[in-house]
């Protein structure tokens, strides 16, 4: 899940690093953009679940159990480190 929003300038620079992870692990892997600034139940409630106090933030589950949460602007090589042994693993 990538928690950010339209207001925060680092969130801007993840946002490409996020598309490119997506093209190069294609349907392994399901990327969920939450924006903080809608107020809506949802939004609250995994805001709340991941203790989000900063974006971007980046929160990484597999099958639904918590692997991760990274803050701030991550790396593409950083990303991809950390999810390909998990869909290896598959």
């Amino acid at each position: 899940m990538d928690f950010y929003a339209d207001w925060c300038g680092p969130c801007h620079q993840q946002s490409p690093i996020i598309d490119e992870l997506r093209q190069r692990m294609g349907d392994q892997i399901d990327i969920r953009k939450i924006d903080v600034s809608i107020d809506s139940e949802q939004t609250r409630r995994y805001a709340a679940k991941y203790d989000i106090q900063f974006v971007p933030t980046l929160v990484i589950e597999k099958d639904g159990a918590f692997i991760r949460k990274l803050v701030g602007v991550q790396s593409l090589e950083t990303l991809e480190s950390i999810l390909k042994p998990l869909v290896d693993s598959q």
